[in-house]
C-alpha cells in the first residue's frame, strides 16, 4: 500500500478580496479529510493535485513535493501553495 502524507495548503497570494473571506497565509493541513472553512472550488481545484502529492508523485515543473494552483474565480485569482509535510515518525 502506498504511503500516504499530510500536504500544507497556504494560500500565497490573490488579485482581490476573496469572497469567501479567504486572505493571503491561511493555511490548511489535508491528512485524508477535506480542511474546514476551505472554499468547495478553490479545494475542487486542488483535489487532484493533493492526491498526487499525497501519494507519492510529482510534477516535473515543480520543486519536489510541491504544487502551485490557482482558485477557478477569474476575479479573485487566489494562488495555493501544496507542500508535503514531513512526517517525524519517518526514518
Amino acid at each position: 500500500m502506498a504511503q500516504r502524507t499530510a500536504i500544507c495548503i497556504t494560500l500565497t497570494s490573490q488579485r482581490k478580496e476573496c469572497p469567501n473571506g479567504h486572505v493571503v497565509g491561511d493555511r490548511w493541513i489535508v491528512d485524508g479529510r477535506t480542511p474546514e472553512g476551505m472554499c468547495l472550488s478553490a479545494f475542487h481545484s486542488l483535489s487532484p493535485f493533493l492526491m498526487t502529492l499525497r501519494f507519492g508523485g510529482r510534477f516535473p515543473w515543480e520543486p519536489e513535493g510541491e504544487a502551485t494552483v490557482c482558485c477557478p474565480d477569474s476575479q479573485v485569482v487566489n494562488v495555493f501553495r501544496l507542500e508535503r509535510v514531513e512526517s517525524e515518525q519517518e526514518g
